[in-house]
């Protein structure tokens, strides 16, 4: 952390009219600071205690993934995909996955489809957890984050198993899935999901019927509607200040069109919405996974994905794929001009969008308040950076 003060003669005047001598602060929090998620540096401007200036400076984990993307086949930039969201890799591979499909025009076997749309929902609820045990941590309560952990080691059992992964699972594949469900493995998934939704009421009750934490997330970091809309803001953060807007329900993808996908708002706009609808989200996520098990139980075997050619090449043209990924919209521009390759692979991240509304945010907040702000704003680093 480093300081650089910068003296210049401020408006105020003392009872004899002489000048005051004033002094702005410019803080440097980060690009390693340990209440970020990630390496992100925020360039703050400190009028005594309060804000006066906010700058989020991005760009310290970049790793080029779009220009990678430009020299791997459709099959290897699942790889690189699944990784800038590191707690939502199963839904950053199905965005890839679903723009080469649509480019190729190609129908992907109904059990692969519902898969895919138990296993988005899983990856969902794992994301939620960790930021619902992580933000209580930054701002002072430590308990919550093993109850958070608690249930994301039942689900991530099951993913593992189906996968072989536990964070970066590379199990979507171009036309459906690596592999067909296990034996037996839609029971333990059931009864995981059972658990976790047993066990949500003790995050709930401890961390909501908590008064210091109420006190620091009540109408603090008021995010207005407008802003939301101003600076492309989605997901559980836009949700909370009022936009009732849900790509699974609005523009459904995968099964979601047959599915009744419940789309969690608050109107506060402020850090304690924000929490309680990634909270609230849990439980909709949870019912949503309970109706994918109950249709695959119901649907005759059969393949699991679609064979493919040993090399396999997109026709020339371009599409835009979106998806409602855990964080936010997360857009796919796919460019083909007919080989292995694709020409151009343009990633919208949510992160990226979520964070730039900081420097309209902070402003005007006390420093004090800068760690809850940030925290209930939900974003991983890599998804900023790509």
């Amino acid at each position: 952390m480093t300081t650089e003060r910068i003296v210049g003669i401020g408006a105020g005047s003392n009872s004899l009219g002489k000048e005051l001598a004033t002094e702005d602060m410019t803080l440097n929090i980060g690009p390693q600071h340990p209440s970020t998620h990630g390496v992100l540096r925020l360039r703050l401007t400190l009028d005594g205690e309060r804000i006066s200036a906010a700058e989020p400076i991005v760009g310290y984990m970049h790793r080029g993934a779009e220009k990678l993307f430009e020299v791997r086949d459709f099959r290897q930039i699942i790889v690189l995909a699944n990784r800038h969201d590191w707690l939502s890799a199963f839904s950053s591979e199905l965005g890839v996955v679903l723009a080469v499909e649509r480019m190729l025009g190609m129908e992907v076997p109904v059990r692969a489809v519902w898969a895919r749309t138990l296993l988005a929902e899983l990856n969902r609820i794992l994301n939620h957890l960790m930021f619902l045990g992580s933000y209580p941590l930054e701002v002072g309560a430590m308990t919550p984050i093993f109850y958070a952990f608690r249930e994301r080691e039942e689900l991530q059992r099951v993913m593992e198993e189906i996968s072989g992964g536990r964070m970066h699972y590379m199990f979507n594949r171009v036309g459906g899935l690596k592999d067909d469900l296990p034996a037996g493995w839609t029971g333990r998934a059931r009864h995981a999901i059972s658990v976790v939704r047993g066990r949500m009421s003790d995050i709930a009750d401890l961390i909501l019927g908590n008064e210091i934490f109420r006190a620091r997330t009540r109408g603090v970091g008021v995010l207005t509607e407008e802003q939301i809309l101003q600076y492309g803001v989605s997901g559980p953060i836009a949700r909370a200040s009022g936009v009732d807007f849900d790509l699974r329900r609005d523009e459904p993808y995968l099964a979601y069109d047959e599915l009744d996908v419940r789309v969690v708002t608050r109107t506060e706009g402020d850090a304690l919405a924000r929490f309680e609808c990634l909270l609230d989200q849990v439980h909709a996520s949870l019912d949503l996974a309970d109706a994918c098990l109950d249709r695959l139980a119901e649907l005759p075997k059969g393949p699991i994905n679609q064979r493919l050619p040993k090399v396999l090449k997109v026709p020339e043209g371009h599409t835009y794929a979106w998806t409602e990924n855990p964080l936010g919209i997360n857009g796919y521009y796919l460019v083909s001009r007919g080989e292995k390759t694709p020409w151009r692979l343009k990633l919208r991240s949510a992160s990226f969008n979520n964070v730039q509304v900081l420097a309209e945010l902070l402003p005007g907040t006390l420093v004090a308040d800068m760690i809850a702000i940030l925290g209930s704003m939900f974003f991983v680093v890599g998804d900023i950076d790509k």
